[in-house]
């Protein structure tokens, strides 16, 4: 498959800096960033205090370990405008989280907070591949969801012609990829399964599109995802990192030419890996919750906001920046069954490593008197529909003697028919049903 590599003025100096620069840089921003949020959030100068550390205390970048972490709690408990650090007059736009349990958290952004955002999407954009005039097809879901508006105005930065289809609507998507000829897609990987879905049940190959590029985030996906979406849909599919705490989609985001994790944009944002469980920071190389501290925002500045994403850090290599594993899963996502940690991203390997099963799958979580007990639903590709039930059968054992082995668990594996999963339409898969506390 070619890859559209950088040329060397595709780049920006800080991609090609020393690390020497970037730590100075990170210095100086960590600092007024730490200023800013102590000066101007009452929830930061407590917590500052309560831990009994000032912001003149930061005088190399492992000195932050001594400063409080920032939860998603801390948002709702100043929910709606508490963490701004700038008058809400001055904050130009809203977003919030979706709030599936209690309020949502609420995020501001200044003009320049929007303006360094576009700059940064339009940058993982040209790590992606993407060029000036390239045509972008946004399927992101727009509104308070970060995705559709942060990549909207990233690809127009980066000067290419935005599609601003948002999500849902999958006959529509085919046809306005069929008409209008996109070089690059911004979509969870999830619905992206179900856009090449539509292909095939319109009798089109999604290998002869016009898409070169997806661009995928919002939600964990694996290496097999990967492999499986390039071979169905005959594109480069490189990951895109974000969250609406920290800023949105472009954070961190793959380069083409190496597809080896997302790279941090250190510039703007400061990432440790921490222990889940004690809070100790931990080297690089080794997994644990990702943490991130904002470098330059100014309605919002996030002081090590622990993401609960699980992943590790690792050398430069396309950029001179670090680079982030694959998200291996959410520390609140784990499933912890019978003593035995699991995450969903285990399951969706073993699913796509067979060949007669689309990526499709939810786990469902219940108790059989005292004990837990765990069903897999997967199903068969399109392509695969006139298989006997006995073969039907012989994919469950498969899937479940594979569970038993590689992930330790004792699972019921049902294998139904296409499409009888529900579909995600305008955002991430609901890939787990935890019926134990109901």
């Amino acid at each position: 498959m070619p890859v559209r590599s950088p040329a060397p003025g595709d780049l920006e100096p800080i991609e090609q800096a020393s690390r020497d620069e970037i730590t100075a840089l990170q210095v100086q921003r960590l600092r007024a960033t730490l200023r800013r949020a102590y000066d101007n959030v009452p929830h930061y100068r407590q917590s500052f205090e309560a831990q009994g550390v000032h912001p003149d205390d930061l005088k190399t970048l492992a000195d932050l370990a001594k400063f409080p972490f920032t939860v998603k709690k801390d948002l709702r408990d100043n929910y709606p405008f508490g963490m701004f650090a700038v008058p809400r007059e001055q904050v130009a736009r809203i977003h919030a989280s979706s709030g599936t349990t209690g309020k949502p958290t609420v995020v501001g952004y200044t003009l320049k907070d929007i303006d360094t955002w576009a700059d940064l999407v339009a940058r993982s954009i040209r790590a992606a591949g993407g060029r000036p005039g390239d045509i972008v097809h946004v399927a992101y879901g727009y509104g308070l969801f970060t995705g559709g508006l942060g990549a909207h105005y990233g690809a127009e930065r980066a000067g290419c012609t935005v599609i601003p289809m948002s999500g849902g609507q999958t006959e529509k998507q085919v046809q306005l990829i069929q008409d209008l000829k996109p070089d690059l897609i911004m979509v969870t990987p999830s619905y992206m399964q179900v856009i090449i879905e539509q292909f095939l049940r319109q009798g089109l190959d999604p290998r002869e599109s016009s898409l070169k590029v997806g661009i995928f985030g919002a939600e964990p996906w694996t290496e097999a995802m990967r492999r499986e979406i390039e071979s169905k849909a005959g594109m480069d599919a490189v990951d895109i990192y974000g969250l609406s705490e920290v800023m949105g989609p472009g954070v961190a985001s793959e380069c083409i030419e190496s597809k080896d994790g997302p790279v941090v944009w250190e510039d703007h944002f400061y990432p440790e890996i921490i222990h889940p469980e004690t809070g100790e920071v931990l080297p690089d190389g080794e997994e644990g919750e990702l943490v991130f501290t904002s470098l330059t925002k100014e309605a919002l500045p996030i002081i090590r906001y622990r993401t609960r994403d699980l992943t590790r850090l690792l050398p430069p290599t396309s950029r001179s920046f670090r680079r982030m594993g694959k998200i291996v899963g959410r520390s609140d996502d784990m499933l912890i069954i019978r003593g035995v940690n699991v995450f969903p991203t285990q399951i969706e390997e073993i699913v796509l490593a067979h060949d007669k099963l689309s990526g499709q799958y939810q786990i469902r979580v219940g108790r059989e008197g005292h004990l837990d007990s765990v069903e897999i639903d997967c199903e068969i590709q399109a392509l695969s529909t006139g298989i006997a039930d006995s073969e039907r059968e012989e994919i469950a054992q498969w899937v479940q003697q594979r569970i038993k082995t590689l992930v330790g668990i004792s699972t019921r594996v049902l294998v139904k028919p296409p499409e009888s999963i529900e579909r995600t339409l305008t955002g991430k898969a609901r890939r787990v049903v935890d019926q134990r506390s109901k």
